[in-house]
């Protein structure tokens, strides 16, 4: 799951673009100033960032710009009602990957999250974890770890259905031989080495929490 640090002090504005982007599976952290923003970033790694520009406390290009002096090169998009050239000008100067006008199509706006995302997308993402689709390698902190086969296939699963329940006939045709023992031990493992939270749904199946 991508990580996206929203930037952002209309409270309107801001709510509707948290449910926009959760519905299309990103996971989205608020921000209603530039100083909790900096905050957030040096605390978490975010795969995105959008940025308005006209927040309190420390504007979007400030913002920006302290990122890439320190050596942050995650990509960031400007979202502002700020049209002028000049302003345009400050944005990419300051490390911008793309600049958006606001009022903005929504819709527009998510191709163009996409678009930017797309050299990742051999990778399924999930907190620290990253699972690598054309290896089956799963990089914990950006370091390679070791899964066994059936716990990595199990957690695949999970993957592809982020905050959704897994029926449990699903994942037990994943196991060598199958039955409820098994199935629990495997999912004790997976949540063992990996850290994660699956939570038991009784008489339907597993899930693996959103974070």
């Amino acid at each position: 799951m991508y990580k996206i640090l929203l930037l952002e002090d209309d409270e309107i504005l801001a709510q509707t673009m948290l449910e926009i982007l959760s519905d299309e599976n990103f996971s989205v952290s608020l921000a209603k100033n530039g100083e909790t923003a900096l905050s957030m970033s040096y605390d978490y790694n975010y795969d995105l960032y959008l940025l308005d520009v006209n927040v309190p406390f420390l504007n979007g290009f400030d913002f920006l710009k302290s990122l890439r002096d320190s050596g942050d090169e995650t990509p960031a998009f400007f979202i502002t009602a700020l049209k002028d050239l000049d302003s345009l000008s400050k944005g990419f100067n300051a490390g911008c990957d793309d600049y958006i006008k606001k009022p903005f199509d929504f819709d527009e706006l998510l191709v163009r999250i996409r678009a930017k995302l797309k050299i990742k997308e051999n990778f399924l993402i999930y907190g620290n974890l990253r699972y690598n689709l054309t290896n089956d390698e799963i990089l914990k902190n950006n370091v390679p770890i070791n899964v066994p086969y059936v716990d990595k296939t199990i957690f695949l699963q999970f993957l592809k259905e982020v905050g959704r329940i897994v029926p449990k006939e699903i994942l037990m045709d994943l196991l060598e031989k199958p039955s409820d023992v098994a199935l629990r031990g495997h999912i004790a493992k997976i949540k063992k080495i990996l850290d994660v939270d699956i939570s038991n749904i009784r008489a339907q199946g597993y899930r693996l929490e959103k974070i």
